[in-house]
């Protein structure tokens, strides 16, 4: 193994959970930067959880691309995307049925089958009923501004996919406990009201398993519930238009077709139910520049592109090494993981002046909170939809905080679990 790099003393802290649940550690990515781009992280017990073997870490925005850009030299299949490996083989294989871990050309074949729901067409025969969810979703006084938000993205997530209106709050449940499995507060969330669900919502809230200390949220074993779900709804008349569809009539193996549902009910609720509050909480903490937003609401669309910068809603993805090569000037071995943070690439001051800045009318704003190359987030189109559309009806109203912002404590998911404002409607 190389050398230890210098200016690497701290970098466990980028791996340690606790380390986020007081915020993105900006001044320690900004030395990494400079003094260790791509350097070890350790990988030590944490709670429950097993140490791991330790993993290079790549800061720099260049770097990052490089790495997302290059599938035969660092690969989303052989280790899946997660810091953390499966538990067991077994668990490897099923979790690499998922897109996500995938590469060329299976990652092709897959991105094919449900493209078709998120073209920019698609989308926008959308728009008019995200826009009228969105602004529906806000009254007058205080609330959690979280909680809140967390509509319109679940609900949109279930027309696409055509999931009942009475199941929704099963997605939201299900992608809690897989991007807040490291917060004692989210890892056994439960909210889903089984009265109010349809049977087949009923069967899975009652296949549910137990909460098991340290075992791997995202396995088969642990979301039976939810891959029951799944395959119920498969059973059931579909939308001809819906996602369900496109994945029914497209050939998936089992794994493919479970994987599938998991990316949609789970990658397509986290990112917007961390952007969006995240993003208000950014403009609360920047009076000046929501301001100007309001004073010009034709910023709205650099404004979200600034949000997604300053706020990236997923801090890292990981790869794995093909062969032995060079990264950074640190020699990295086939079968090592590589874990690019997108966090940190935001705020490269080589991409963008002034990183630390935040500025609604930022551009160019090459931000890589979406990802690049091949995995560049297939819903992002729909993404940026759904913010804009939250973003222009709360230019409508006065919002200021009534309480304190409580992060989420995890090293993946960059969220809030709380944040209590106080709205009043413009006059």
């Amino acid at each position: 193994m190389d050398n230890p790099a210098p200016g690497t003393s701290r970098a466990a802290d980028v791996f340690l959970p606790a380390t986020y649940a007081r915020g993105v550690p900006y001044e320690l990515f900004a030395r990494l930067r400079r003094e260790a781009p791509v350097c070890r992280v350790p990988e030590p017990a944490v709670g429950p959880w097993r140490e791991g073997p330790g993993y290079w870490a790549v800061f720099r925005h260049a770097d990052v691309k490089h790495v997302l850009r290059t599938p035969a030299d660092f690969s989303s299949h052989l280790g899946a995307t997660q810091i953390r490996d499966p538990d067991t083989p077994a668990d490897l294989e099923f979790v690499q049925a998922m897109m996500l871990n995938t590469d060329p050309p299976d990652h092709s074949r897959l991105r094919r089958i449900v493209a078709a729901a998120f073209t920019p067409r698609a989308v926008r025969a959308l728009e008019a009923a995200i826009a009228e969810r969105a602004a529906s979703l806000f009254a007058a006084g205080e609330c959690d501004f979280v909680e809140v938000a967390a509509d319109l993205p679940v609900w949109t997530l279930a027309h696409v996919m055509g999931v009942p209106s009475q199941d929704r709050r099963l997605l939201y449940d299900w992608a809690s406990r897989v991007i807040g499995y490291q917060d004692d507060e989210y890892a056994g969330l439960s909210t889903a009201d089984a009265a109010r669900l349809t049977p087949m919502g009923r069967r899975a809230v009652a296949a549910r398993p137990r909460p098991v200390p340290g075992a791997n949220p995202r396995s088969r074993a642990a979301l039976r519930d939810m891959f029951g779900y799944a395959h119920d709804l498969a059973r059931s008349p579909q939308d001809p238009e819906s996602v369900m569809s496109a994945m029914l009539r497209g050939g998936l193996t089992e794994a493919e077709f479970e994987n599938m549902f998991f990316l949609f009910a789970v990658a397509g609720n986290e990112t917007l139910r961390n952007g969006i509050p995240g993003g208000l909480l950014t403009l609360l903490e920047h009076p000046a520049q929501f301001a100007r937003l309001r004073r010009d609401p034709s910023l709205l669309g650099p404004a979200v592109e600034e949000m997604l910068r300053f706020w990236p809603p997923v801090i890292h993805f990981r790869r794995t090494a093909t062969r032995d090569l060079t990264l950074g000037g640190r020699r990295v071995r086939a079968g090592e993981k590589v874990v690019v943070y997108h966090a940190s690439a935001n705020r490269d001051p080589s991409v963008f002046p002034e990183p630390d800045r935040f500025d609604v009318a930022r551009t160019p704003n090459d931000h890589v909170s979406f990802g690049s190359g091949p995995h560049v987030c297939l819903g992002a189109h729909l993404a940026r939809v759904q913010l804009r559309a939250v973003f222009a009806e709360l230019l409508s109203w006065d919002v200021t905080l009534a309480g304190e912002a409580v992060r989420l404590t995890s090293n993946f998911q960059n969220g809030l679990k709380h944040l209590p404002v106080r709205l009043r409607p413009r006059t």
